[in-house]
């Protein structure tokens, strides 16, 4: 009996091309994988470590028709001092206060009740965005 080969022997006439396709393929994919994660890290990193100055809204009361109490923890450098704007709402959505506080003690979180006044009576009070300002010298 003879044994009966199904393909080439290994080696000896090259690479097929589907070989070459399979590592050509590997390679673009690696650099595309890569490309990604470098995409993704430097945006996580930005968000993370380019905000010098953040806060978040605690808790709010309202106490008239013309004033909003908000509760803010604002973090940053001790070092830097941060100015954060706070807009209310009425119940039809439309802009009934917006002011700017500024945070200038030294220290990497601040709590502290800030008081908006307002054109009506508000329903909601929103962190627009908050910034820095400055560096202590």
């Amino acid at each position: 009996m003879s044994a009966v080969r199904e393909g080439l022997p290994e080696g000896r006439y090259g690479r097929s091309a589907d070989e070459r396709a399979d590592r050509k393929l590997k390679i673009v994919g690696s650099v595309l994988g890569v490309g990604l994660l470098a995409v993704v890290g430097w945006i996580g990193w930005d968000y993370v470590g380019g905000q010098s100055v953040s806060a978040e809204v605690i808790k709010f009361q309202i106490v008239s028709d013309s004033e909003v109490k908000v509760h803010l923890e604002v973090r940053k450098e001790a070092s830097v001092t941060g100015v954060c704007t706070l807009s209310s709402q009425d119940e039809q959505h439309g802009e009934v206060g917006r002011a700017d506080f500024t945070f200038g003690q030294d220290a990497k979180r601040v709590d502290e009740m800030v008081t908006l006044k307002t054109t009506g009576r508000a329903t909601m009070v929103e962190l627009v965005g908050c910034q820095p300002t400055g560096t202590k010298g």
